[in-house]
């Protein structure tokens, strides 16, 4: 018979850094997200809308289902936050993105994890697991698992480890012990929502998708709004500013062992007239394996040009002048437009 100890004890050996079980039951904070959505904050995520109610309960996925298993794993390495990066020359990426596709690596290791669960199991049982792919609202299950609390920058903080961490979850029908709920543990700070280029934290633990540089950089397939390009900054796929100023994050361990969520050298604090000047055939290269694969050639593309106008370098607006070869995503009109806009920034600063 699997315990919940042995799980844990077994997910730390595997190499997650947090393990807890919440209870698969209507959590209040599972409502919310019907709310939001109905609000028009999930922007052009159309899949969240279409999937809501099933995302509503993980006993909408597994009607059995009476425990969840939440993981957590630290993502964080030894590399200056983007806070701290003044060159303008330098395209800043999403510190979740840098390494290898954590949905493989983790994905492997929680399969493992519920693998190890069935072979120690004396009869069969029904079991899912997922890694930011599924109907799953992971971020509340981790908070009742007591991995930590959910954040006014609406990430999961760890008052040991702090909010870099990738989730994953394992919903099951065995009837294992619950942990205690994280509590909140922001207190009065608002270093997360001052410092949002765009506002987008409209207010405490909501977030409006439609002013996120994230969603704007990394989700959205349009046009990037004028009254936010400049708010883009070097912010080439996704952003951490929220995350960088959060005081819980002012010195969190870094990833023990292996060197998988390291950059890959290419996306290591590049410089962004390197990016531009690659080819069609070098960006799908690059990204083959890696979670920046989210967003298109075309929408990297698109984001390096706003980055390079908001630099403002005589040889980032130059680098736009000249497409590189074999890139036909340059003539692209998304592409186009942005480059436009990017040139007209010459000779300014954000």
């Amino acid at each position: 018979m699997v315990t919940a100890a042995a799980i844990k004890a077994h997910a730390t050996e595997l190499g997650f850094d947090l393990c807890g079980i919440a209870p698969a039951t209507s959590l209040p904070e599972l409502a919310y997200l019907e709310e939001w959505i109905d609000q028009g904050y999930a922007g052009t995520m159309d899949y969240l809308s279409r999937t809501a109610k099933r995302r509503g309960d993980v006993r909408n996925v597994i009607p059995s289902a009476k425990t969840v298993i939440a993981l957590a794993t630290i993502y964080n390495v030894d590399r200056p936050y983007s806070t701290e990066v003044a060159d303008e020359s330098i395209g800043k990426i999403a510190r979740y993105a840098w390494g290898e596709d954590y949905h493989a690596i983790i994905g492997h290791r929680t399969e493992n994890l519920l693998k190890w669960m069935r072979e120690e199991h004396s009869s069969a049982f029904e079991a899912k697991a997922y890694v930011d792919t599924g109907p799953v609202q992971e971020r509340v299950y981790a908070q009742h698992a007591g991995l930590g609390w959910i954040g006014k920058n609406t990430c999961v903080i760890n008052a040991d480890l702090g909010s870099w961490l990738y989730l994953s979850e394992i919903i099951s029908d065995l009837p294992l012990g619950t942990d205690v709920p994280a509590l909140d543990q922001c207190g009065t700070c608002t270093l997360c929502l001052d410092a949002c280029p765009t506002d987008a934290l409209t207010e405490p633990w909501v977030l409006d998708s439609n002013r996120c540089l994230a969603y704007l950089t990394i989700e959205s397939k349009d046009s990037i709004p004028e009254s936010y390009r400049q708010d883009v900054g070097t912010n080439v796929f996704g952003c951490d500013i929220c995350q960088d100023v959060c005081p819980w994050n002012a010195n969190p361990p870094v990833q023990s062992s292996g060197t998988e969520f390291l950059p890959r050298g290419s996306f290591d604090q590049p410089q962004l007239v390197g990016l531009w000047q690659r080819s069609d055939v070098e960006w799908r290269k690059t990204l083959k394996g890696s979670a920046l694969k989210r967003a298109s050639v075309v929408r990297w593309r698109r984001n390096v040009a706003v980055a390079l106008g908001n630099s403002a370098t005589p040889e980032g607006l130059a680098a736009l002048e000249e497409n590189p070869p074999e890139s036909p995503s340059c003539d692209d009109p998304l592409v186009i437009e942005h480059v436009e806009w990017a040139k007209s920034r010459a000779g300014r600063k954000t």
